[in-house]
């Protein structure tokens, strides 16, 4: 487990664990808040136990936010996949989805992934400057990912 202040000017901290079952109904609860088509319970279930599975917790263990990620092992390479990010919304904005995304990338790394993909909404500006600010770059747009939406793949090497 990790502790981060997320806002040097917040007198909070979050904690940065793995998910465990008990997380299931605030993360699903946060993911139909965030996305318009959101994961079902279900998926966030297949997941638990994965190293890359992580949320945020604040001091009086409400789940701040998450991110599922995981390593894929193709042509002998070990690719990062960050999969799902979301905050609660009274938390967007406070560095909880930075101290979620450092730590993620920490984990793939340790994992033995040399780099971690991502996509991110065409209209998401907000993400976009986050994933740059960890050093992503776009790499190509995947048209209709998201049925309604184009989709930004985005790169980052680990080594």
């Amino acid at each position: 487990m990790t502790t981060f202040v997320p806002d040097p000017e917040a007198s909070d901290e979050v904690t940065i664990r793995r998910a465990e079952r008990a997380d299931l109904l605030s993360i699903v609860r946060i993911e139909n808040a965030s996305f318009p088509q959101p994961w079902p319970f279900s998926a966030f279930e297949t997941f638990l136990g994965e190293p890359g599975f992580q949320v945020a917790v604040d001091d009086d263990g409400g789940v701040a936010g998450y991110v599922v990620a995981d390593v894929t092992r193709t042509f002998g390479r070990a690719l990062g996949h960050v999969k799902d990010v979301a905050v609660h919304p009274d938390r967007r904005g406070t560095g909880v989805g930075s101290a979620l995304l450092g730590r993620t990338l920490v984990v793939l790394a340790g994992e033995g992934a040399s780099s971690a993909k991502l996509e991110v909404r065409e209209s998401n500006d907000g993400a976009k400057r986050l994933y740059r600010r960890f050093g992503f770059v776009e790499l190509r747009r995947v048209p209709d990912y998201y049925d309604d939406e184009d989709a930004i793949v985005m790169l980052r090497k680990l080594e």
